[in-house]
């Protein structure tokens, strides 16, 4: 009789009983807003901030609603408007080419390599193709390219990076967080990211009056004298008129619920990878799969898991996602010609108009994800390898028989 995993891949662990009191606690004063306050009192969303630029090695941090307004935010801060042309992976998800369109700017897509990162010749080529200003890099499901040469490559062009860090926090490039390259670092800690508070996002930077634009963009009014990572008061003068208030702060409540995981994010790290590493090791030299090499300088956070199945047909691809789906395995494919879920292409997003990408064509044709929440045990994790294994293995057999 075959094995069958029984467990749920979308079920996060339970909020830390600390961030649960400390939730309760903003609760019961009733000081949601950031900005309602009594005398001697810091915010509990100010203080993330303030712990959270420490963790990252940053001077500045704004805590908003979303990841997705992070990154809208951090674009309108640097500069980009309506009809800008901005350098974004084609392999990422609608939340980035949506916050360049929000703008009215342009998304101008680059290649992807088999290592799922951005193709940095191809960055090469388009960062002196149509003036582009800025690249919002995606270090999609938590893949980190060769920063040190993507930096030279838009450095050397003035090509200003913002970095999506969506999937990469708690990761870093030969030692430098995630986050910390570009001109702005944005997070996510939406329910399925690597802190939990349903939705909401944190943007760095050591620059200062980018930060000071983000803070107002944010919705602060003129209560920017109540951040505590925030750039000096001169700064917010030379800005605060000239910069629209976009709201989209967040709360006290959900940063309550966030400090305590702030403080665990280093040992959940950890559990993620041990999950990672296990499927990884299960899922080595089975025929037809391959698997992501990860690069030495990569610190990386094994939250999910990638494979490829390259050059195979669709319709063989589709039958191992059934077949591992039948022993309670879920994987998903972004080669599909109609998005599912949070999967998509490219070409998925039909308000582009975007040349076809051969190579991430190929790339996506053979790319199947899968997450792995802390849930799962180290035992699950093996069985889910098994099974995985199993699958392509029997499909295979029969393609090349």
């Amino acid at each position: 009789m075959q094995d069958v995993f029984s467990g749920s891949f979308t079920q996060q662990e339970p909020i830390p009983d600390e961030a649960i009191a400390a939730a309760v606690a903003v609760m019961r004063h009733g000081r949601l807003h950031r900005y309602n306050t009594v005398a001697g009192e810091t915010a509990e969303a100010a203080l993330l901030e303030e712990e959270f630029a420490a963790t990252v090695g940053a001077k500045y941090c704004l805590a908003v609603a979303s990841g997705g307004y992070a990154l809208g935010c951090a674009l309108r801060a640097v500069g980009v408007k309506a009809g800008d042309r901005v350098l974004t992976n084609a392999f990422t998800l609608a939340p980035v080419p949506g916050a360049i369109a929000s703008l009215g700017a342009v998304p101008v897509f680059v290649e992807v390599t088999e290592a799922l990162t951005i193709d940095l010749e191809d960055l090469a080529a388009k960062v002196t193709t149509g003036g582009p200003r800025v690249l919002l890099l995606s270090h999609m499901r938590g893949h980190l390219c060769d920063m040190d040469r993507l930096m030279e490559i838009c450095n050397g062009a003035g090509v200003v990076v913002v970095e999506d860090c969506a999937h990469t926090m708690g990761a870093a490039w030969r030692g430098v967080p995630s986050g910390r390259h570009g001109a702005v670092g944005c997070y996510s800690t939406q329910t399925y990211k690597h802190m939990n508070s349903g939705e909401g996002g944190l943007l760095v930077s050591d620059d200062a009056e980018v930060m000071a634009r983000a803070v107002i963009l944010s919705g602060s009014y003129m209560l920017y004298g109540r951040h505590k990572a925030a750039p000096p008061p001169e700064m917010f003068e030379r800005v605060k008129y000239e910069t629209p208030n976009i709201s989209g702060r967040m709360d006290n409540l959900r940063a309550a619920i966030l400090r305590p995981q702030l403080r665990r994010l280093a040992h959940q790290c950890a559990a993620w990878n041990a999950r990672y590493a296990c499927v990884e090791d299960g899922l080595r030299a089975t025929p037809g799969l391959n698997v992501i090499a990860r690069p030495e300088a990569e610190t990386y956070v094994g939250s999910s898991i990638q494979f490829l199945l390259p050059d195979w047909a669709a319709a063989d691809v589709q039958a191992v996602i059934a077949r591992c789906l039948a022993r309670g395995v879920e994987l998903k494919w972004f080669g599909a010609e109609e998005p599912v879920a949070f999967t998509s292409r490219y070409d998925s997003w039909r308000y582009v108009e975007a040349p076809r990408l051969p190579r991430t064509d190929r790339v996506l044709a053979a790319l199947l994800d899968m997450r792995l929440p802390l849930t799962f045990s180290l035992a699950d994790c093996a069985l889910i390898a098994r099974i995985i294994r199993a699958e392509v293995s029997a499909v295979w057999q029969a393609r090349v028989a």
